[in-house]
């Protein structure tokens, strides 16, 4: 049972060789940080079985009064609620911490009868969620700012 960056030793097919117009760049962030070894940017966990699981980009860092958190941590939790379709967590300037976290979420599509139910408000949603990432990771790993969204920004790989 181990964790750490994923890196790979061989090169393969269809293998990035450059970044356009800034091969020192390509250097620098694939081949300087494991020499020998081309860094994914990934984060891995690997069991006493050998399986491998994917933990998130290790790149997506919030430094948060000295602690280093991903924010693919705090979405996982984020998105195991009942309430939450999918979620993203950003980093802000914060003039005391360092860095402050804001989190986006999209509801899941839930009737308004299972709404009332749960009572289930903007505000009551946020302040659970905010008491979940406490419980599951750190009191300082819950966000300032929690905000319901419609739309989520996406990548082109999604």
């Amino acid at each position: 049972d181990v964790s750490g960056a994923l890196c790979i030793s061989q090169a393969w097919p269809g293998m990035a060789r450059t970044i356009y117009s800034d091969h020192k760049r390509f250097l620098e962030t694939y081949l300087t940080p494991y020499p020998g070894f081309f860094f994914t940017g990934d984060g891995v966990y690997r069991t006493c079985e050998g399986y491998y699981q994917l933990t998130g980009r290790l790149d997506d860092i919030i430094n948060i009064s000295g602690h280093r958190l991903g924010t693919a941590e705090v979405e996982d939790v984020v998105n195991h609620h009942v309430a939450v379709a999918e979620s993203a967590v950003i980093g802000y300037p914060h003039e005391i911490k360092g860095e402050g976290k804001m989190l986006s979420f999209l509801p899941q599509n839930i009737s308004p009868g299972a709404m009332a139910l749960h009572s289930y408000t903007q505000e009551t949603l946020a302040a659970e969620l905010q008491e979940l990432i406490s419980k599951k990771i750190a009191k300082y790993a819950a966000p300032d700012y929690v905000q319901v969204t419609h739309r989520l920004p996406k990548t082109r790989s999604g």
